[in-house]
């Protein structure tokens, strides 16, 4: 298993083609008028990918708060990869690079994490557009 950060010119497609078989869920991140926002979000942040041999089978995808808090925006590892610790040890690469910054997950899979022994935070609420 290698974990390392992504490279748009080695991991884009592949990483995009996962997130597009994982189905309804994360057709957003795809659709046409938002696949190219998600992109630019890919490289501006911090974002790793996991390959086994030369399959892109899991990434991350954060963001930095000006070195107090990471955001973990994004966790995704396919299907048949699942259950290999790979979104553990994807999490725990961010503490490698970032040692000194507590990690936040914003969670839409909450049982996940908890099965993790990671510990709940808080929550999460939208602020609607003003009318």
């Amino acid at each position: 298993m290698e974990i390392r950060r992504y490279k748009k010119e080695l991991d884009e497609d592949k990483l995009m083609a996962i997130i597009k078989n994982e189905g309804e869920e994360w057709s957003c991140y795809w659709a046409d008028e938002f696949s190219e926002k998600y992109k630019a979000a890919l490289a501006y942040s911090i974002t790793y990918v996991a390959y086994e041999g030369n399959i892109l089978c899991g990434y991350s995808r954060s963001l930095d708060d000006c070195g107090f808090y990471i955001y973990v925006c994004d966790l995704l590892v396919m299907p048949e990869h699942r259950g290999k610790n790979i979104g553990r040890r994807l999490l725990e690469y961010i503490y490698k690079d970032y040692p000194e910054q507590i990690v936040y997950v914003m969670s839409g899979v909450d049982e996940y994490y908890k099965k993790q022994g990671y510990r709940r935070e808080g929550s999460i609420f939208e602020v609607p557009k003003s009318s």
